[in-house]
């Protein structure tokens, strides 16, 4: 087995079972700080974000969570992975969440991450598994934030 088959490099290789495709669809994904259980069931999220910008690299984010809505119905095993800028080499990996959804329903699926480290700028992958096979992926762009200010520095300046 080649780091291409544990990570594949294009949507080409996502999830095709018409099958799965039928009976489960991704609403969202968010990447934020925290989640937590409120009353009522509902779901509050801290920290929301799509990139990272930190004054130093390598990063270590003390706590990351992914949240995938889902709509569908089945029984499903999930799983979430953070993959190099190269898509060679896993960051991090969940384990892997079973969850059900009754016909016409909906589901949140949440993993945690905690210590995780981005050694370098560029953009990073996050990739979505439902029952072993790519079904989502989405990029998380990490950048060196003295980078930006030294670029905005010299347009201000010219």
């Amino acid at each position: 087995m080649t780091d291409e088959d544990v990570c594949p490099t294009n949507g080409d290789n996502m999830a095709t079972s018409e099958d799965t495709n039928k009976k489960l669809e991704l609403l969202y994904t968010l990447f934020c700080d925290d989640v937590r259980l409120e009353v009522g069931n509902k779901l509050s999220f801290m920290g929301v974000f799509q990139n990272i910008m930190v004054q130093q690299l390598p990063v270590s984010l003390i706590k990351f969570a992914v949240v995938n809505h889902w709509r569908g119905e089945g029984v499903h095993l999930s799983e979430v992975r953070i993959l190099t800028t190269d898509r060679k080499h896993p960051v991090v990996v969940s384990q892997p969440t079973r969850f059900e959804i009754t016909a016409g329903g909906f589901a949140d699926n949440i993993s945690f991450f905690v210590n995780v480290t981005f050694p370098t700028a560029g953009q990073y992958w996050v990739q979505t598994l439902i029952d072993s096979n790519l079904f989502d992926e989405q990029p998380l762009t990490v950048s060196d934030g003295r980078e930006a200010q030294a670029e905005s520095a010299s347009e201000a300046v010219n």
